[in-house]
């Protein structure tokens, strides 16, 4: 069950929906929402946009600055928090782990060719669509330990919100 305290994750590669359904999410269930973008440096962006995929040194300054947000956030607020952030390696959500512990995940996955067609559609946006082979090579789909969903977007973002919400209710804290 969703409590005041839940952290969730929202993560996939470019082009899954994350924002929109993260989005989507907090007008559900109430809440605060962290994009994950807001977060990058403008080195990080310039190199995206520029069509050359982040090394993980790169990612490492990004993903602390949102966990360093996501633990401000449950000081000050005590609501549930939605995090959009690709979060795209194990590493990468056990760094945003360090700062929620219990932290759920909602994986969005989807074939390649519905990814690239959203992206080739997409307006502006740093990420373009000669990013997404090396974002789907860096993918690391959650193991079962990492409390995650994993949803295919290939349908409206209500049923894949209740879908998550419906197997969340059998959480325990």
């Amino acid at each position: 069950m969703l409590d005041q305290a839940t952290v969730i994750l929202v993560m996939g590669v470019s082009g899954c929906g994350k924002s929109s359904v993260a989005t989507e999410l907090v007008a559900k269930i109430g809440g605060r929402l962290i994009e994950g973008d807001a977060f990058h440096p403008p080195e990080n962006i310039a190199r995206m946009a520029a069509g050359q995929p982040l090394d993980d040194a790169m990612r490492g300054p990004w993903l602390d600055r949102i966990a360093s947000e996501i633990t401000a956030l449950q000081k000050a607020e005590g609501s549930p928090i939605v995090v959009a952030c690709s979060a795209l390696k194990r590493a990468y959500r056990d760094r945003l782990r360090s700062a929620a512990p219990t932290m759920r995940v909602l994986c969005l996955v989807g074939s390649e060719d519905v990814l690239r067609q959203r992206l080739e559609t997409r307006e502006g946006h740093f990420m373009k669509a000669d990013l997404l082979a090396s974002q789907l090579a860096t993918l690391e789909v959650p193991e079962p330990d990492e409390g995650a969903t994993v949803i295919d977007i290939d349908q409206p973002i209500d049923a894949i919100i209740d879908r998550f919400l419906e197997e969340s209710a059998d959480w325990s804290r």
